[in-house]
């Protein structure tokens, strides 16, 4: 694929900012290419002024682009070590906490806060009564298919396998062939929001925060700000869990202790 220039991709970075309201400022160079440059092969286009051309006439492919930019690649239970790892944090939270608040920032499509539900619920040592999440994600579409809680098995995900780290996923999952239902017991723990976790204002009193899996697509001078929102919707002594992959940024590690650094648990301080 001969894609031009990187003027040419600059323009049209600067084309998906300003005339389709997406942040692209936000994200490295590197994941907006590799975004873009699969919908250009899905589109059958060899080069970027082409697909810019595309987008000027074709709203369908704006949101096709917009759909595939946003962030929702996840999993129930991804990486369940580290999952595990929670169990004796939130089993610690409920013993000592009437009301135990979770923050799933972005929440994608729903599946990690409703993991978080899940194993709270499948855990004896946990009391899940305790547990109230809020969900959040700047992308609304996506919003709405995580409070739908309707997922399905297809080529690249296999739900029954995501769900195996629990004892039996039919109290929580209802079956219909590849179509996997999550049921009101687990949704009831679970409230979603819009939220902008860059430029949007703290939460308040919350005791663990997942922020996995985001950083390793924002650009760098975005992390500190990210940091800054997480560090304040934490009350003191709160846990935060970020993906396997990431590193706090160096100006916000005076803020964080390891609790499991090998599992990306810190505590606020």
């Amino acid at each position: 694929m001969n894609k031009g220039s990187e003027r040419t991709f600059e323009d049209l970075v600067e084309f998906i900012g300003e005339e389709m309201d997406f942040e692209s400022g936000f994200y490295n160079d590197s994941y907006l290419d590799r975004r873009i440059t699969a919908r250009m092969r899905r589109t059958d286009i060899e080069d970027y002024q082409s697909y810019q051309r595309l987008l000027e006439r074709d709203d369908g492919e704006r949101e096709e682009l917009l759909d595939s930019l946003s962030i929702n690649v996840t999993g129930f239970f991804r990486n369940p070590d580290a999952w595990e790892r929670l169990r004796p944090v939130l089993r610690e939270l409920t013993e000592n906490n009437r009301t135990v608040r979770l923050w799933s920032a972005p929440s994608a499509d729903g599946r990690e806060p409703y993991s978080a539900a899940m194993l709270a619920l499948d855990d004896p040592d946990i009391n899940a009564r305790r547990v109230e999440i809020t969900a959040t994600d700047i992308n609304a579409d996506i919003l709405e298919e995580a409070r739908d809680g309707t997922y399905a098995t297809s080529q690249t995900t296999d739900i029954a396998d995501e769900l195996e780290p629990l004892d039996d996923y039919t109290k929580y999952i209802q079956q219909d062939g590849n179509t996997f239902q999550v049921r009101d017991r687990v949704k009831e723990m679970v409230t979603f929001e819009q939220h902008d976790l860059i430029r949007g204002d703290p939460k308040r009193d919350f005791d663990l925060v997942f922020c996995r899996n985001l950083l390793i697509y924002i650009d760098s001078e975005f992390k500190v700000p990210i940091f800054e929102t997480i560090r304040g919707s934490l009350r003191e002594g709160g846990y935060l869990m970020i993906g396997m992959t990431e590193t706090l940024p160096a100006e916000c590690r005076d803020s964080f202790e390891a609790v499991d650094k090998r599992h990306r648990i810190y505590r606020r301080v």
